[in-house]
């Protein structure tokens, strides 16, 4: 065949025909309101961003937000909850069809996410309690998440040690995986908390490590610290690494990132174990949750996203090295089947 140009041209048109026709076809396939996406405009409204667990959040958000095709708000209050509230009223006036809210504090945010719901937003709620029967929870299974590093804290030490416990009271995620720890101490007689203590002063890690420092100090026969989120687990780190106590103490936790990965992973680390789910998937069912919403389906009032155990072992073994690793060689950690019907858009299929 000869290609001259005047034949390059019907080549190209019909291939832009191809693209735009293919483009169009997937927008009818969708259901109202995504068989015009460019219509439908969403609104992430933060309390956290400060760590890697959110950073990969925001990410997951993002990458299902474009899957969909829909225009993302991201607003911001690092950890100011009036702020906050005031967000979601912004939201509103932004005319957004649909809000998530990540974290906060039910007391700041049960009247704002009302507010929304009354102007005909739906709205979704990740790890915070709002305390509103019309918005789904969509939750990590915190109490899984705590059962996970617990049990391997009593596979690797026994039923009987000394502990120093980090949280903090009112963020829902930490009340949940709270409860498990409370469960597990009445189950196993044997484990004495010594301290608890924790801050979300920013910077979370840094802050804890202040605090650390202080119960090290005062309890130097802690074998155990139970931190249930990552930023908790890097500033106990901190504080036993300086003491020269890595040997002697183990440290157990929630969530994980790429730097939680290579701390865990140091030569002689106390960070033995950490129970998690992939924040980025997280993010991703959390559009996905609002999606469904906003299409007229019931995602359901609870949307959980079940945790995978991951030990120094695991990575060590497997050399993973980050989140990308993680998870190709764990595949349950990479995609959660979860607030996806049929018509939905996967961002993570090749």
């Amino acid at each position: 065949m000869t290609f001259t140009r005047r034949t390059f041209s019907k080549l190209t048109l019909g291939m832009l025909a191809a693209t735009t026709l293919g483009a169009v076809s997937f927008a009818a396939d969708m259901p109202a309101p995504f068989d015009k996406p460019g219509d439908v405009k969403i609104a992430l409204v933060r309390y956290l961003s400060t760590g890697d667990f959110f950073q990969s959040y925001l990410s997951g958000v993002e990458s299902q937000a474009k899957a969909l095709g829909v225009d993302l708000r991201v607003l911001d209050s690092r950890q100011d909850a009036a702020l906050q509230a005031d967000m979601v009223d912004q939201a509103i006036a932004l005319g957004v069809q649909g809000i998530i809210i990540q974290h906060g504090l039910t007391e700041s945010m049960k009247e704002a996410a009302q507010r929304a719901v009354d102007a005909g937003i739906k709205v979704v709620a990740f790890d915070v309690n709002v305390e509103n029967e019309k918005i789904p929870q969509v939750e990590q299974s915190d109490r899984d998440l705590a059962r996970l590093a617990l049990e391997q804290a009593i596979k690797d030490n026994g039923e009987s040690w000394k502990a120093g416990y980090v949280y903090v009271a009112g963020i829902a995620p930490l009340d949940r995986r709270d409860e498990t720890w409370k469960e597990f101490k009445k189950k196993y007689s044997g484990i004495n908390e010594a301290a608890m203590f924790g801050t979300m002063d920013n910077p979370i890690a840094n802050s804890v490590a202040n605090q650390a420092r202080s119960v090290i100090s005062a309890n130097p026969d802690i074998t155990v610290m139970f931190a249930p989120y990552d930023e908790f687990a890097k500033g106990v780190k901190i504080a036993v690494d300086e003491a020269g106590m890595s040997s002697s103490v183990k440290i157990y936790s929630a969530d994980i990132s790429t730097s939680d990965i290579a701390a865990m992973r140091e030569p002689d680390s106390a960070w033995a174990a950490t129970a998690a789910t992939n924040p980025a998937v997280v993010g991703q069912v959390s559009v996905r949750t609002l999606a469904m919403m906003l299409a007229g389906e019931d995602p359901g009032h609870n949307v959980i996203v079940p945790p995978t155990l991951i030990t120094q072992k695991d990575l060590n073994d497997n050399d993973i090295k980050n989140m990308e690793e993680l998870g190709a060689k764990l595949p349950q950690f990479a995609h959660a089947d979860v607030a996806m019907p049929a018509w939905m858009p996967n961002p993570n299929k090749k």
